[in-house]
């Protein structure tokens, strides 16, 4: 199902998405690389050659409005006046694999990275770093897993025209806890309390990692908050007026 979602959008100077259909796909990427993670997150591969967006879109069978729906909103933060045209299907497939990533990739790699980079056999800091680390990527797991179950397992039925009455989208919204916030008490024991005699590049290397993924998490959590969640009550809004 398509959904035309409309939002206001302030400091414009021209009212019209900065990335287009027919804009070359390695423009995209060299304008601004961090794009390269919402392609991987929507199954695309390199090797497009000088492609458009909608060409290298079709070819992976990824709907190409849902793709720049959210390229435009990872840019900017904000929608564009006349709204973003998308699949929901397409965009929940999007964050699906978006948990896959921070999960399965993510941040495994930075607690390897930790691991070899603090010294858990003698300091008592370190110890605690990890069992912090541990303690916040389990409270992630939870949430996304709550959503891959619960919040996705939902928007299907809906999909499917079947709608739970006991529960709707507002209920997610309520408690979309800012799962990023502990990230930052992390950095903050390691930048202050760590001790450190000298300049520790494995340190410095697995800080700029989490300080990446606080940026991505927190730009995953909005376009949740400001993409899925309208996109779905516009849904629940349409399901409704049809039973009447």
């Amino acid at each position: 199902m398509r959904l035309c979602l409309n939002y206001k959008r302030e400091n414009m100077s021209d009212n019209i998405p900065k990335y287009k259909a027919t804009d070359k796909m390695s423009d995209l990427i060299c304008e601004n690389y961090t794009l390269l993670m919402v392609m991987s997150r929507f199954g695309l591969p390199l090797g497009f050659g000088d492609k458009n967006v909608k060409e290298v879109c079709d070819a992976c069978n990824v709907d190409y409005k849902t793709f720049l729906a959210v390229v435009n909103f990872m840019d900017t933060g904000q929608f564009v006046v006349g709204g973003a045209d998308l699949s929901i299907q397409a965009l929940m497939e999007y964050l699906k694999n978006s948990h896959s990533y921070f999960l399965d990739f993510c941040l495994p790699a930075i607690r390897r990275k930790l691991i070899e980079a603090i010294d858990c056999s003698q300091d008592g800091v370190a110890i605690l770093i990890l069992k912090f680390y541990d303690e916040y990527v389990n409270e992630v797991r939870r949430h996304m897993e709550y959503e891959d179950n619960m919040v996705f397992g939902y928007v299907s039925s809906l999909l499917e025209g079947k709608k739970n009455s006991d529960y709707n989208i507002l209920v997610f919204a309520r408690k979309h806890n800012q799962i990023q916030t502990k990230l930052t008490e992390l950095k903050n024991i390691i930048i202050k309390y760590y001790p450190a005699e000298r300049s520790n590049n494995s340190l410095n290397s697995v800080l700029f990692d989490i300080y990446s993924c606080e940026q991505d998490l927190a730009s995953h959590c909005n376009l949740e908050d400001l993409l899925f969640v309208p996109a779905v009550a516009q849904l629940e809004k349409k399901f409704e007026e049809n039973e009447k």
